[in-house]
């Protein structure tokens, strides 16, 4: 049962598992060994196409198509499927039904563009129904993505809270799914604007499926998806969109200071070690292509991997081909100048991760926010939950944080908070939904720092 550290006290004791099975190598970085997605057969009259909102003065969120993926006829069909991807049933209450949604947004330069995202509804009567957005965690394929992928670690959290009577949204980012280029990875800003923009794809398309959207957004997301979540509540917030609003937050084991405590950490080798090798690799290409941090793969990378480790992370490379085309240690990957610029960021860099390490610390949040995470987790470390925690209260916003226990999903902590973590966030969205109204930081407490899962 996840318990709530006390906002006066640490976040909990290390239980940090030593001597990972070499399975949860396979594992490590949350999906960078997924494989092909399963194709879905899908009928003409499925796909279906719109126009721009009535509302907007662009056409951002336009939904440019629609197709249903599957459906899930039962209660049971549904905890079937959550089970294959090893996730409880416990608080499964409908039948779902899936599509894909692609839609208009914009990529990280402004530029118009197309993404994609999985859009899962109840099999209810009722018409109006809260909004449930997931942000999935870190993979490399561009099926890596929750609208590719059915029974499966990534689309499961989705199906969890429509299957609990929410419409449910994920996007699957820029550069993932059917959406074209590449993903520019821990860019909350586009993952900000993506996941906005599929919002109101979703709200467009939910009348053809005999429902509305209502406006109380609730955000939740895992890893990278776990700062992505806390972006875009930051921009509805913000007033970001005319209808949507922040009901609630939710992010789980996110890297929410990634150049203040995930990198250090990686170069410290704290990190499961060929998490480290990928992370480091995917930080170097990733943010090079949008704030040029070096002049030639060589400069950061030893050969022979100065050669092939950009064209590793093209969105068409499986995890697994991650796994083979990389060392074991960062000392076979990196130059010096390479591990100097990740433990002394300057110039582009520096300023980049200060954009990407603002989720916390920039914005006051009004609306009830708790940070769920894992003691010793071995790929997103503790320290960055407290310095999302500490960052908040320096704005006056006491924050909960919940550690899910000793936890485990394919001999990685990590992955267990995610599977943890989401029948623990439906069945909070659910508290929240049935109160008469949704109340903010300064009116909401937690009685005694616990809570039963």
């Amino acid at each position: 049962m996840p318990t709530f550290v006390s906002s006066s006290s640490p976040l909990g004791r290390i239980r940090h598992r030593h001597g990972l099975r070499a399975y949860a190598t396979v594992v490590c970085c949350c999906l960078l060994l997924s494989g092909p997605a399963v194709a879905t057969a899908t009928t003409p009259l499925e796909r279906s196409w719109t126009h721009a909102h009535p509302y907007e003065g662009s056409d951002r969120g336009t939904l440019v198509s629609a197709e249903k993926l599957y459906t899930l006829a039962t209660p049971e069909a549904v905890v079937a499927e959550l089970g294959t991807a090893g996730f409880g049933g416990d608080t499964v209450r409908h039948g779902v039904v899936a599509y894909r949604l692609v839609y208009r947004t914009v990529d990280a330069h402004g530029r118009p563009t197309t993404a994609s995202g999985l859009f899962v509804l109840p099999l209810v009567r009722q018409e109006g129904l809260r909004t449930v957005s997931f942000a999935h965690g870190t993979g490399s394929h561009k099926n890596d993505s929750p609208s590719m992928r059915r029974g499966d670690f990534v689309s499961a959290p989705v199906i969890a809270h429509a299957a609990a009577g929410a419409a449910a949204v994920a996007p699957d980012y820029l550069g993932m799914g059917e959406g074209p280029g590449l993903h520019p990875w821990m860019d909350i800003a586009s993952e900000t604007t993506a996941s906005l923009d599929m919002l109101r794809a979703a709200r467009t398309f939910a009348p053809r499926a005999g429902h509305a959207l209502e406006r109380e957004v609730m955000v939740t997301g895992f890893s990278q998806g776990a700062s992505a979540a806390l972006g875009l509540g930051r921009a509805l917030e913000a007033g970001g969109d005319r209808w949507f609003r922040l009901g609630a937050l939710a992010p789980v084991s996110g890297a929410y200071d990634f150049g203040g405590a995930e990198l250090p950490a990686l170069l410290e080798g704290r990190l499961e070690p060929k998490s480290g090798v990928l992370y480091a690799a995917y930080t170097l290409v990733a943010f090079n292509r949008l704030h040029h941090v070096y002049d030639s793969p060589g400069d950061v990378f030893r050969a022979p991997y100065d050669t092939t480790v950009e064209t590793l992370f093209d969105g068409a490379h499986t995890g697994e081909q991650l796994m083979r085309g990389t060392p074991d240690t960062l000392d076979d990957l990196l130059t010096g100048h390479g591990r100097e610029l990740l433990t002394h960021p300057t110039g582009a860099l520096a300023a980049a991760l200060r954009t990407t390490d603002a989720v916390c610390t920039d914005w006051v949040p009004r609306a009830p926010l708790r940070l769920y995470m894992a003691a010793g987790d071995e790929q997103a470390v503790d320290e960055n939950t407290e310095h999302c925690r500490a960052g908040l209260l320096r704005n006056g916003v006491d924050v909960p944080v919940v550690d899910l226990g000793d936890v485990d999903h394919l001999g990685s902590r990590h992955l267990g908070s995610n599977v943890a973590a989401t029948p623990a966030v439906v069945r909070w969205f659910g508290e929240l939904s049935r109160r008469p109204h949704l109340p903010t930081i300064a009116d909401r407490s937690v009685d005694g720092g616990h809570a039963s899962g």
